[in-house]
């Protein structure tokens, strides 16, 4: 896949993500009614001195799932272990993640719908009644061996919750849909980001920066941090609305928080199928991109913002994105 300024997924230069986030939920900016159930939940836990409900995070990448994961362990006072799907690869190494657990910690695990399904079967039991079956050997001699686990708050996170399987999904008992967010929220968020990066930005620029950043925290921080690269060659003291404006043209950065990749899309299906209806495997064909990345990163923000819908027969452009790129809708006089 190639790499873009405006996708949500986790990139290198990311990294810098870690000491940009918030440890406490009222740090927390955006999600708010995701944020007040959770407060509920966790301080009723507390109450009780049980460990939190299992929780299912979902949502499109870069809008703070892992964040939330580490500020439900910091709420609770108890230690954060992070893993991944495709990490896990066999039952003994979910048995040796869980069995170096201590009693309410939160263990999470990102993509937990990429989990091999002999290892989710595993997790059933564990999740449960707190405890493991693992068969050791093959053949006559294979025995089962129970290990009992101290309880544990399970905390998943998943772009793709149809993709879950429905005995998993039921033992969550929590679920929370992350949504995009609204520009307000991201204009918080960059000038939280600014001032821990000791740099100044305009109301303006903030604002600028938050309209074309896809309703995404990731991206937004992410363009922040070339945008003051920028200002600072231009030896700004303050990030300025001119310099955002120059910077975001430079990075081929449109309006709308498009791309080029976004733009090669949507006049593909224009030029080459009249707007569709056309199957998401001939659009990935057209542009050299997998469908599952189309799928994923490219179509939830086109479909957020209305300039692609999903019909039985295949994917249409809408009349929206005729008027984005200046082109006469179709049909119109």
């Amino acid at each position: 896949m190639e790499e873009r300024m405006v996708t949500g997924e986790f990139q290198e230069e990311d990294s810098v993500e870690l000491s940009l986030r918030p440890s406490a939920l009222n740090q927390y900016i955006g999600q708010q009614k995701v944020k007040e159930n959770l407060s509920i939940f966790i301080k009723a836990a507390r109450m009780r001195e049980e460990p939190l409900d299992h929780v299912l995070l979902y949502g499109p990448p870069g809008l703070g799932k892992t964040t939330l994961a580490a500020i439900i362990a910091n709420e609770m006072g108890v230690q954060f272990r992070s893993t991944s799907g495709p990490a896990i690869e066999r039952a003994g190494d979910l048995a040796a993640i869980l069995s170096s657990l201590e009693p309410g910690d939160v263990l999470f695990i990102d993509e937990i719908h990429r989990l091999p399904r002999s290892v989710e079967e595993v997790l059933y039991p564990a999740m449960e009644d707190f405890f493991l079956d693992i068969v050791i050997g093959t053949g006559p001699s294979a025995r089962s061996v129970r290990i009992d686990l101290p309880p544990f708050t399970l905390v998943g996170a998943t772009t793709r919750a149809g993709l879950l399987s429905a005995p998993l999904r039921d033992r969550f008992g929590v679920l929370s849909r992350l949504e995009f967010y609204e520009a307000k929220d991201l204009c918080s968020i960059i000038e939280r980001t600014a001032e821990i990066f000791q740099t100044s930005i305009t109301k303006e620029a903030a604002t600028e920066v938050a309209r074309r950043s896809r309703g995404t925290p990731r991206i937004a921080n992410r363009l922040l941090k070339r945008i003051r690269d920028i200002s600072q060659v231009k030896g700004e003291v303050e990030i300025s609305a001119d310099t955002t404006a120059d910077a975001l043209t430079m990075l081929q950065v449109d309006d709308e928080g498009l791309d080029h990749i976004d733009h090669k899309l949507l006049k593909g299906m224009i030029e080459n199928f009249q707007g569709g209806p056309v199957g998401l495997d001939t659009i990935a064909a057209t542009i050299g991109e997998e469908s599952q990345t189309i799928e994923d990163v490219y179509e939830p923000y086109l479909l957020q913002i209305g300039f692609i819908q999903r019909t039985p027969r295949g994917r249409i452009v809408t009349p929206k994105a005729y008027l984005h790129f200046g082109m006469k809708v179709p049909g119109s006089e």
